[in-house]
């Protein structure tokens, strides 16, 4: 890593990545065979992973290597059927037979439980199969969502082919005014580049008003630019990065992280945030995106706040601050689930769940929750949710004839003591 560092000039943070993963330099469009740093699979599609690995190695086969495989429970937690019961069983009884050591049960969100366990670090090459893998980039590592059987081709071998994406930097300027957040940012430019305007591309988050941003609020960016197309998110590792990894990772050399140049080549975009708004996306378009007050008296049934966009200790927080102790407007039912064990105890010591509950919120385990549709929290036909979390397709959280409403903590919170979605600044 450190060679390439020094004699590798005019290169993007994600050709640099590539270009140790693959041992040679590489630019934006080439294609590559590149050694694997960490994989990651979780309940729902492990078993997909772990079936192919079989077919393609043989019953008897090994993996590459278990130290770099990331086995986490999350989607249906506890099982909430049958079939998720055996598909627990199939990935505990593999991770034994293979001597993985990584993998949690009850430890929550795969995507906040990768940082936060130090599985992810600047300059790694990660894949998970969960699209939402983006998230890591936060860290400045290259991480992006691969099918299952792409997943069982790394299992076996521990490299995969891509084509190096090209970069475009999306870059935020300015401060962020009161209740307006690292959401509200990530989904203005969804709103501006388009659900596919970023496909395939290494979308890597600047500007002022990022380098300002914890980690927390930058993993809510890189975790949506799927959501634009974007093959990655990525930003580029600063002190904010190295305190972070720290905290979490023992004999850390911040000397041999890899950083962009500024003289690479990349497409760019600005935004200027001083006067952003609260904004939130209107079903059933992620890019559909109006600001707060635009919606005002459209009435919401369920709050969802969590998920890995939203569901770490800072956003519990600033939503907690939101409701000031009011209750929960009458018929609003409000679901909130900690991203982690680790974001839920800091909750607990917080008080902040205690001031949930009294507000008639129920606190759920560590776990995606209503995200997906699966589990718990679903929506009936005709019914509205304002959600912290990252997709409002049809169908997404329940019924395709009921509606979701993508928003901020904040947002969220505004909803939930008034009844319908009201821009936060107003309470």
């Amino acid at each position: 890593m450190a060679v390439i560092q020094l004699v590798m000039a005019g290169y993007t943070l994600s050709e640099k990545i590539f270009s140790r993963a693959s041992k040679k330099e590489v630019r934006a469009g080439e294609f590559i065979m590149a050694d694997i740093d960490r994989a990651m699979v979780h309940d729902i599609t492990g078993p997909l992973a772990v079936k192919g690995f079989y077919e393609i190695a043989g019953e008897d086969a090994t993996v590459w290597d278990p130290s770099k495989i990331v086995i986490l429970f999350d989607h249906q937690v506890p099982a909430d059927s049958l079939a998720a019961a055996e598909n627990h069983i199939m990935l505990r009884k593999f991770a034994l037979e293979q001597g993985i050591l990584n993998y949690d049960v009850f430890e929550g969100v795969c995507h906040q439980v990768m940082p936060e366990k130090g599985h992810a670090l600047p300059g790694d090459l990660i894949v998970g199969s969960d699209s939402h893998t983006c998230t890591y980039g936060a860290l400045g590592a290259f991480s992006t969502g691969i099918g299952s059987t792409d997943m069982a081709s790394v299992f076996a071998t521990g490299k995969l082919w891509f084509m190096v994406p090209e970069t475009l930097r999306l870059r935020a300027e300015g401060r962020l005014s009161r209740l307006v957040t690292s959401k509200d940012v990530v989904l203005r430019m969804i709103g501006d580049v388009g659900a596919d305007g970023a496909t395939y591309k290494a979308c890597e988050f600047a500007g002022s008003a990022v380098s300002e941003m914890s980690v927390s609020e930058r993993m809510t960016m890189t975790n949506m630019a799927i959501e634009m197309g974007g093959k990655a998110g990525l930003v580029d590792p600063d002190l904010t990065t190295y305190s972070y990894i720290r905290e979490r990772v023992e004999d850390f050399d911040e000397g041999t992280v890899l950083h962009g140049d500024d003289d690479a080549s990349f497409e760019e975009r600005v935004w200027e945030v001083d006067d952003l708004p609260p904004l939130v996306a209107v079903p059933h378009n992620v890019d559909h995106v109006v600001p707060a007050s635009d919606l005002a008296g459209t009435k919401i049934d369920q709050i969802f706040l969590g998920s890995c966009t939203n569901g770490r200790f800072e956003d519990l927080k600033l939503s907690a601050q939101v409701m000031g102790g009011e209750p929960l407007a009458r018929g609003v039912r409000m679901v909130v689930i900690p991203a982690s064990r680790t974001e839920y105890m800091k909750a607990l010591r917080a008080g902040l769940v205690e001031k949930f509950m009294e507000a008639g919120a129920i606190v759920e385990s560590p776990c995606c929750g209503p995200c997906m549709g699966g589990s718990f929290g679903l929506l009936g036909d005709g019914e509205a949710s304002l959600s912290t979390s990252n997709r409002n397709f049809q169908g997404r959280q329940g019924s395709p004839k009921a509606k979701v409403y993508l928003c901020s903590p904040a947002t969220a919170a505004a909803g939930a003591i008034t009844g319908e979605i009201t821009d936060p600044r107003e309470i």
